[in-house]
């Protein structure tokens, strides 16, 4: 199997993309609503037209604008898995998957794909029923059947266990993992759930506003976000700005942020401030003593967060992604912490991870 390179521009959506997916790996895009994700999706496909896009899997040029090159969808050899599985309604399900391997094969050899690839799915028991008889968790089976039956050279996953509940989800999620896992073809996929990532994913691209704001290992990304998306994803705060000195750095808002920093940083450097909601303190009045970081917030709203109450402030004095603190209840009460309150947030310099700020590209 063949790695997939994308590069794309797409101007009316404010698309703007460079990346690759090795051979073998499943790279999981993240990021907020409209920030390009499914674009990204049907640029590769063949279903959009771009701008600009240069489309590879291994040695074959799918999409080159300056060439002219477009090979049609059904000739791609790409695999594609959406929310909703598409199933053909009139076919059965052992049809709907031989409909897939019948465009590169013979009947006989189709029917033996699909039955082949029901089994592997755990499905092959269904193949008589109609599409209307399915479960939601197990018409998804059926589709990624469909898919694998046409043998992709690459497989693009856009939110594919949505709508499922969690039984489907987890079975589906499973079935998924050993799928993507059995041969060397590279995997996109689109989500939300940070659960897909842990489990299907090898690196993590996250994008925001058309652009790559960051990508990495998975652990490393959950670990030290560097875009605010990121950090909501790995459920940590983080702060933009400069470094202005060992140590210190100046946010977006001019506010200053202390901290640790991670290998050498420069001054004048772009980087990131990342803490965890539970090093956070919330006070009424301005706090006097260790915390070196101590900043004016406004409460725009309060989570039950396990077993403790997540206060999430405004974002106008954090550096831009909305700063959260998970507190006790008790806090909550003898605070008297209310919505559209003025209150004190403070982190001491010590829980604070000062990085590098992740290149769009």
């Amino acid at each position: 199997m063949a790695e997939l390179h994308l590069r794309a521009r797409v101007l009316a959506r404010g698309l703007d993309v460079q990346f690759t997916v090795a051979a073998g790996e499943v790279l999981a895009i993240l990021g907020p609503n409209g920030a390009g994700k499914s674009t990204t999706v049907e640029v590769i496909a063949g279903l959009l037209r771009a701008d600009y896009a240069v489309v590879r899997v291994g040695e074959r040029t799918l999409t080159d604008t300056d060439r002219g090159v477009r090979v049609p969808i059904h000739d791609r050899r790409i695999g594609v898995l959406l929310q909703n599985p598409l199933l053909f309604p009139h076919l059965s399900v052992i049809a709907n998957v031989e409909f897939g391997a019948r465009r590169y094969t013979d009947r006989a050899s189709a029917r033996l794909s699909a039955r082949r690839w029901l089994t592997e799915v755990g499905v092959d028991d269904l193949a008589d029923r109609a599409p209307g008889q399915l479960s939601g968790g197990q018409a998804q089976r059926v589709a990624l059947a469909r898919a694998m039956a046409a043998e992709p050279e690459a497989l693009l996953l856009d939110e594919p266990l949505v709508g499922l509940d969690v039984a489907g989800a987890a079975a589906a999620r499973s079935v998924l993992r050993r799928v993507l896992t059995a041969d060397s073809r590279s995997a996109l996929l689109i989500t939300h759930d940070l659960i897909d990532v842990l489990t299907l994913a090898d690196r993590v691209l996250v994008l925001e506003a058309g652009k790559v704001a960051e990508v990495g290992r998975v652990a490393d990304v959950l670990a030290a976000p560097r875009s605010q998306f990121g950090a909501r994803i790995a459920g940590v705060n983080l702060v933009r700005g400069v470094l202005v000195g060992p140590g210190a750095l100046r946010g977006e808002t001019g506010l200053p942020w202390h901290g640790n920093p991670s290998g050498t940083l420069r001054s004048g450097q772009d980087v990131v401030a990342v803490f965890p909601p539970a090093a956070v303190a919330v006070y009424r009045e301005q706090p006097h003593g260790s915390p070196r970081n101590s900043i004016p917030v406004r409460i725009a709203g309060l989570e039950v967060s396990g077993a403790a109450v997540r206060v999430r402030a405004e974002a106008q004095a954090d550096g831009g992604c909305g700063l959260a603190a998970d507190v006790t209840p008790e806090a909550v009460a003898e605070l008297g912490l209310q919505v559209g309150q003025q209150v004190w947030f403070s982190v001491k310099t010590q829980a604070v991870g000062i990085h590098p700020r992740a290149r769009s590209g």
